[in-house]
């Protein structure tokens, strides 16, 4: 994992990756789970009898399934160790160029592409690039807004 002392130490990064996360396994459980919380429970994510004859030969991830571990994967990637809180501001583009397998392995890539100062932290935009290990496309690529406090 990445470190940085300061929330300021980021502001010259701008255009820089800045961290890269730990690997995570998205495997049937974690897609079941999400398949119950949020009530998509489309065949191609939760039947793998009837997903092993789809299109991708196993069940899938859903795309917002993926979107939803970025908070985990960002907590992996990298720290700033004087921030006290961060929320997030929002998304300024989403993309799913890849279906996630069911059992695949994720780590997510972190480019800042914007440090706005805010008084008493910063507003970032961050690029994360989730990839999939051995695919040559990533499964997501978001650009995340999320505002940080010292």
């Amino acid at each position: 994992m990445k470190r940085y002392a300061h929330l300021a130490d980021l502001e010259p990064l701008v255009g820089q990756e800045i961290g890269t996360s730990a690997w995570l396994v998205v495997d049937q459980a974690r897609i079941d789970r999400f398949a119950e919380a949020t009530g998509d429970r489309q065949w191609i994510h939760v039947d793998p009898v009837r997903a092993a004859a789809g299109p991708f030969g196993t069940t899938i991830a859903h795309g917002y399934l993926t979107l939803s571990l970025l908070p985990e994967l960002f907590a992996s990637g990298f720290a700033i160790d004087d921030v006290k809180m961060g929320v997030n501001y929002g998304l300024n583009r989403v993309r799913f160029p890849t279906p996630v397998p069911s059992g695949s392995r994720l780590r997510a890539r972190f480019r800042l592409l914007g440090y706005e100062p805010l008084p008493g932290g910063a507003q970032l935009s961050v690029e994360a690039t989730v990839e999939i290990e051995g695919a040559g496309k990533p499964a997501c690529v978001a650009e995340t807004v999320s505002r940080r406090y010292v």
